[in-house]
């Protein structure tokens, strides 16, 4: 078949779409043939006027590679098979199939393009190390040999299949599989941690009053629960027996000291024992009041009703600075630490952004959720900020320090180590083991194994991975062959 006719039906089949057996084959003849002949159409067609004719073509030699549709279609078949209307399919032989020999040659060529195997081909004699199936399958020979389609193993010369780490892909196949890459670069990387909270009451700002004596309760003044009470602001009055008779004993001054002192370890307000001094009274009733500014949030009392020794009258907590706290996975509790900024975001207040520190990183882990608890303090000087509620916690972590990264798609993790795909141009790819950091915008901070302005593989890097795993155990396989012929040849041998 001419080269140009050759040109023109494989120019046919790409504008077809390539439909048929063989082109949906990775590796099979068409895309091949297609690819060739978008290269030399570009350089026949300047030189087709001054050509020489295309000499008669030879009787087709050799055994059927495969069969073609009669109407030059590209359709293809393994086997001997019928159109639709009943007419069968024309049988390719060897001798018809295109090649891409060193030594092919035909007219319609111009002079001055070098004939594409010939390219690439070596200067001198190479030794063959093994013949690979030419159809990419992981299937190997030490001697030449054909598949069951007739075509022949390829041979890998010694050089090609070196033990370098080096995977070389041609450049279709590059664009074909999309195959990108980029560049390291030093950047700032920002890992915010991420996790839910609640808001919570400040422990430190909770007041119970209790009583530490019986006592009645004569009259509780006008506060109610959800009421905000200043500190010193009168709670109730009360009566207490053992009370009043340790501050009749006060006053008489019999064990003066020892007498007060019993009036503060039964809770007597400080106030209260200056005023039973000062006016030398024993009043009837003693009026309890507030420890504290803040809200009361508990009350168990009415009047006339019989408080006993340790019940909890009041409680009030004050709630102008709350606590956040945020259950952070087990994973990213060794980029927190204490005093780094929070933001708090409470589901009450789309759009709002409150601040705070990072103020205690509670010691043990959560079981059940594998969990740490942080506490974030924050200020609430309006109260807007009520316990209970559910909040969006963002942690800020890391350092302003400039750090090589790469994106997160260059990193190849199968558990045990972590590698990236080196690109070092024309279609020559190298793994090479990392050591990576934190991760965050996208990125992953490269610790060991590349330096910034490394060409790194993003896109489609795991085909490159197979290829290298398919490369390494052609290698092995052929050399287990090769191991194999050598022993059943040494046995051979007379001893």
């Amino acid at each position: 078949m001419s080269r140009s006719a050759w040109l023109a039906g494989t120019l046919v089949a790409l504008a077809a779409g390539g439909t048929g057996y063989w082109a949906g084959r990775e590796g099979g003849p068409v895309p091949a043939l297609v690819e060739r002949a978008r290269v030399e159409f570009a350089h026949w067609m300047p030189a087709r006027r001054s050509a020489p004719a295309a000499p008669a073509t030879a009787k087709p030699t050799g055994p059927v590679v495969y069969y073609q549709d009669p109407d030059g279609k590209p359709i293809y078949a393994p086997e001997p098979m019928k159109t639709a209307d009943g007419r069968d399919f024309h049988a390719v032989h060897a001798s018809e199939d295109v090649h891409f020999d060193a030594d092919e040659s035909e007219t319609e060529m111009p002079a001055d393009m070098p004939p594409l195997a010939s390219a690439s081909a070596p200067a001198g004699p190479r030794r063959v190390l093994y013949y690979r199936n030419p159809m990419g399958l992981p299937d190997t020979s030490p001697v030449p040999k054909k598949d069951p389609m007739g075509m022949d193993y390829l041979p890998v010369y010694e050089g090609e299949d070196t033990d370098t780490g080096v995977v070389r892909i041609s450049p279709g196949k590059i664009q074909r599989t999309g195959v990108r890459s980029d560049a390291a670069e030093r950047r700032v990387l920002s890992a915010p941690v991420r996790a839910p909270g609640s808001i919570e009451e400040d422990e430190r700002r909770i007041s119970v009053i209790s009583m530490r004596t019986d006592a009645f309760i004569e009259k509780v003044e006008n506060v109610t629960t959800g009421d905000h009470v200043r500190k010193g602001q009168p709670l109730l009055r009360l009566f207490s027996p053992e009370i009043n008779a340790a501050a009749a004993q006060y006053l008489t001054g019999i064990g003066y000291e020892g007498a007060r002192r019993r009036l503060e370890n039964l809770g007597m307000p400080a106030e209260l024992i200056d005023e039973i001094e000062r006016t030398r009274k024993v009043p009837a009733t003693l009026t309890w009041s507030s420890p504290r500014d803040g809200v009361v949030v508990e009350r168990n009392i009415s009047d006339g009703m019989r408080a006993k020794s340790g019940d909890v009258l009041f409680r009030i907590v004050d709630h102008s600075r709350v606590w956040v706290l945020v259950d952070v996975p087990e994973r990213d509790l060794a980029i927190v630490a204490e005093g780094q900024r929070a933001t708090v975001r409470p589901r009450s207040f789309p759009g709002r952004v409150f601040t705070g520190t990072v103020a205690r990183i509670y010691p043990h882990l959560a079981m059940g959720t594998r969990t740490a608890r942080l506490r974030i303090e924050l200020p609430n000087p309006n109260g807007e900020l009520r316990p209970a509620m559910y909040a969006e916690v963002e942690i800020a972590t890391g350092n302003d320090e400039p750090v090589v990264t790469v994106p997160d798609d260059a990193v190849l993790d199968t558990g045990a180590r972590q590698a990236v795909l080196l690109d070092r141009g024309e279609g020559r790819f190298e793994p090479r083991e990392v050591k990576v950091g934190r991760r965050g915008d996208g990125y992953v901070e490269i610790r060991e194994g590349i330096a910034a302005g490394d060409r790194v593989v993003t896109s489609a890097n795991f085909l490159i991975d197979a290829e290298s795993n398919l490369k390494a155990a052609l290698q092995g396989m052929a050399t287990a062959a090769s191991t194999a012929e050598t022993s059943a040849l040494a046995e051979e041998k007379p001893r």
